[in-house]
């Protein structure tokens, strides 16, 4: 049996950033390096297949996290499980997101470390109650904002990220 990557690397390259976008671990992290040094893409058509790709992930689990939270809440158990965890957890979130409004969610989105991304981002959206449209927005405004610096630090030749990432080459 043939490994992830290597599957990958038998596809057409714009359905590989596809896929690797659509990886939730993966989504821009691995996709845009992917495109810029394993493909002949141009940079600007590796951008906005990541950039477009990842922010179609957004609707799709915003809305599937809605019409499932409609599905197991009819579950009582669930429910009440549901609802001390929730409540707790959006008074905390809440706190953390107040001064920043919206755009905390869009940093969050756009940082791109383990854990953050749209599909953690969809999931702190329906939790906060965050409307549809403005959900988008900041996805959007999210997705650029990590696809513009993994693109940074995948170009800047392993310079930046040793200095974000504070690897053992960037202290030799």
């Amino acid at each position: 049996m043939e490994s992830f990557w290597q599957w990958v690397e038998g596809l057409n390259p714009v359905v590989a950033i596809i896929v690797l976008t659509y990886t939730p671990i993966f989504e821009l992290r691995a996709s845009v390096p992917y495109g810029i040094f394993l493909t002949d893409l141009p940079l600007w058509q590796v951008l906005s297949i990541a950039i477009l790709s990842n922010w179609a992930v957004a609707p799709v689990v915003y809305l599937f996290l809605k019409y499932l939270m409609r599905f197991i809440l009819h579950w009582k158990w669930f429910a009440r499980l549901w609802e001390k965890y929730t409540v707790r957890f959006q008074q905390r979130i809440h706190r953390a997101v107040e001064g920043k409004g919206a755009w905390g969610l869009a940093l969050f989105i756009g940082v791109p470390l383990p854990g953050s991304g749209v599909y953690a981002g969809a999931l702190a959206a329906y939790l906060l109650g965050m409307g549809f449209r403005r959900f988008m927005l900041m996805s959007l405004c999210g997705v650029i904002m990590a696809a513009s610096i993994v693109a940074a630090i995948a170009l800047s030749g392993g310079g930046l990220a040793d200095l974000l990432l504070k690897t053992p080459a960037a202290h030799n």
